[in-house]
């Protein structure tokens, strides 16, 4: 400490300078200059994203599809009455393997062969290569 005074006695005891040009800084703003700041910006969303759950893609086995393509053409002919329907579907997550599965219920409006949707009441159309279960 000693050595330090003898370093800087030419201005230890001088006084603090105060610029005639800039006003002194509150102290509020003085202290968050040096408050800390996030040095793993995004870290956080990471760690949430690794934690986010999918299930898993469905696999089909020849049966599973015969039994889905049986129900889709039985729905075709039932098309005018407008039937209730409960179709699940799978979406793929955009990010990680898997996604997730969802269910839409409602009257059946269109199925597009040709588009290869299906369209319930009050939905947007819904892909048929989506569709991993059909109830009506």
């Amino acid at each position: 400490m000693e050595d330090a005074k003898k370093v800087y006695a030419d201005i230890i005891d001088r006084p603090h300078p105060v610029s005639e040009r800039h006003p002194p800084m509150p102290r509020h703003k003085r202290a968050a200059q040096f408050s800390p700041f996030a040095a793993l910006t995004g870290y956080e969303d990471l760690i949430a994203e690794s934690a986010r759950a999918t299930e898993p893609a469905p696999v089909f086995d020849e049966a599973a599809l015969e039994e889905l393509d049986r129900k889709l053409a039985l729905l075709c002919s039932l098309q005018p009455k407008q039937p209730a329907v409960t179709v699940t579907v799978f979406c793929p997550d955009a990010r990680k393997a898997g996604g997730v599965y969802r269910t839409f219920s409602g009257a059946l409006i269109a199925i597009d062969l040709r588009a290869r949707t299906l369209t319930l009441e009050g939905q947007a159309p819904i892909a048929l290569k989506t569709i991993t279960d059909l109830r009506f």
